[in-house]
């Protein structure tokens, strides 16, 4: 998730803050999805360019880039968060999710992690990429998605924004 709205060229390179990251072959999806972990041990999911979602150490969620937009954690809620520019200036506009629309978008991501988590199940998935070369994360990447299944809570604590 960039600051700036352009599709990366190869996500394996420049996520550099996932220490711990495969590109893999997931039968029923179209492109390539990457997963990676940051020192923390926070996940993160990569399905194409989006959708994207980044957890938290505890496997909650912690932002996400869906549809264009970005949403952010409010610990009880998602806030969509829509970069609009002019001429002179760039808006982030905040829009707070209603409780059913929350619902909704938590079951779309949760039905995109039970399809990774199956085809992880069944062995179908490819590994095309790791960095480092030679890590096998899918047992790891199996046990944090069924452990995000099973979360009661959802939501990571609000984001704060950094002082400077």
């Amino acid at each position: 998730m960039a600051r700036n709205e352009a599709d990366r060229e190869d996500l394996m390179r420049e996520a550099v803050a996932l220490t711990e990251r495969v590109e893999l072959f997931v039968p029923g999806f179209e492109e390539l999805i990457t997963i990676g972990f940051r020192s923390n041990g926070a996940m993160s999911i990569f399905v194409g360019q989006d959708p994207v979602y980044q957890f938290d150490p505890s496997g909650r969620l912690r932002r996400a880039f869906v549809g264009g937009f970005l949403f952010r954690s409010q610990h009880s809620a998602l806030a969509r968060l829509e970069r609009v520019r002019n001429e002179s200036e760039v808006q982030l506009l905040r829009y707070d999710l209603s409780p059913s629309e929350c619902a909704a978008f938590q079951q779309v991501m949760k039905d995109t992690l039970h399809r990774i988590l199956s085809q992880l199940q069944e062995k179908t998935v490819r590994v095309e990429r790791g960095v480092p070369e030679r890590t096998n994360l899918l047992p790891v990447i199996e046990v944090a998605i069924v452990a995000i299944g099973n979360s009661a809570e959802w939501l990571s604590p609000e984001i704060r924004r950094r002082t400077v």
